[in-house]
């Protein structure tokens, strides 16, 4: 599962940043601005030296005039270039070097018995202590810990199911001890680990559908605090949504109570530049609980690239998989992913529909 994700990420963000490339002046702003980004996605040459070079290259600057664009190096070679000796464009770029370290270190933390030490991570790859946490942190948007830590999470569920007792499971898993486990169990499956061995049979999450100008809202709570907050047209497929978000839990109908949380949460709908102080239980990777984080602290009546958000939390490389934990929030407005645009301020896909972020930002005053 982890694999896939990171596969996945790897060429969304491939994917994206080789349609950004297309265009001879984004070209060109690339090899001005010697934006690493654009290393594989095009090679480009200068007719005066009869050199091709890497975008991001370091060498002297040249003349607009004198330079052409090429899909690949065989290409360019083919036009009568050579490779440039400087950037060496017939070899692995360096971001593609450093991935596969990276690659090569999610490998090493996931067939281990028990979390690699970060020394031995950094050694294998060939980079120093400090080097290697930033870079890892920059390729997969968490640190070495968190991935660890998440891949255990991963190998507990799956050994839960398979072993008699949680005991087993819990050192089969890559736990020295039992207590470090339970200390912080809570967070990473949702619940107790025997509750979840049972299928999480235990857990109930009571919900109401309520009525906005948007459409219908659906507010789900656990006895932590609100857990889901979906917006749509069809209550059924809200209903069905949640029960697919938490397959073992028991939905129970919200009673009297529950409808003063609805009323809170649609006047959060109808002004979402209101205050919220429900208690949440929102659950999540750690790098999805940074980027929710960010996301709260953008102000009501305020915007933010899905690139400005990753340089806040710290992971400047990591945008495509900030989007992906925009898409992936579980409580629309009170997490307000809403906010987040793309980086020449206009609004990209949201998970309750397009027109509703919209809406959403004109109550705030929000300019499209």
């Amino acid at each position: 599962m982890l694999r896939r994700w990171r596969m996945v990420n790897l060429q969304r963000h491939q994917d994206s940043e080789a349609s950004h490339f297309r265009d001879d002046s984004e070209r060109w702003k690339a090899v001005v601005c010697r934006d690493s980004r654009a290393d594989g996605h095009f090679f480009y040459s200068v007719r005066t030296t009869g050199v091709y070079c890497r975008p991001s290259c370091a060498s002297r600057p040249a003349r607009r005039e004198n330079v052409a664009f090429h899909e690949t190096g065989a290409d360019a070679e083919r036009a009568g270039f050579r490779p440039c000796r400087r950037c060496k464009p017939g070899e692995p770029a360096l971001a593609e070097r450093r991935a596969r370290a990276i690659e090569a270190a999610c490998r090493m933390i996931e067939k281990s018995d028990s979390a690699p030490k970060l020394d031995a991570l950094a050694k294998a790859s060939g980079m120093s202590r400090f080097h290697f946490h930033r870079i890892f942190r920059s390729v997969t948007g968490v640190t070495p810990s968190a991935y660890a830590a998440t891949h255990r999470a991963a190998r507990v569920r799956t050994e839960l199911t398979r072993r008699p007792t949680v005991t087993e499971a819990i050192y089969e898993s890559g736990f020295n001890s039992s207590g470090r486990f339970y200390g912080s169990a809570a967070g990473r499956l949702g619940m107790t680990p025997t509750r979840f061995k049972a299928g999480g049979s235990g857990t109930s999450i009571h919900f109401a559908v309520g009525r906005s100008s948007l459409g219908n809202v659906l507010v789900g709570a656990t006895d932590r605090g609100v857990c889901a907050i979906f917006l749509g047209d069809d209550r059924e497929s809200l209903v069905e949504d949640l029960q697919h978000r938490f397959p073992a839990a028991q939905l129970v109908p919200g009673d009297e109570a529950f409808k003063k949380t609805v009323a809170a949460v649609v006047r959060l709908v109808e002004t979402p530049a209101a205050g919220f102080d429900l208690p949440l239980d929102v659950r999540g990777t750690a790098f999805q609980q940074r980027v929710w984080q960010a996301l709260r602290k953008i102000p009501a009546g305020r915007t933010a690239t899905y690139t400005e958000v990753a340089k806040k939390i710290g992971s400047p490389q990591a945008v495509r998989a900030v989007a992906g934990a925009c898409a992936a929030n579980p409580v629309a407005v009170v997490v307000p992913c809403h906010r987040v645009v793309r980086s020449d301020g206009s609004l990209s896909g949201y998970r309750w529909g397009v027109n509703r972020k919209r809406a959403l930002l004109d109550r705030e005053g929000v300019q499209g």
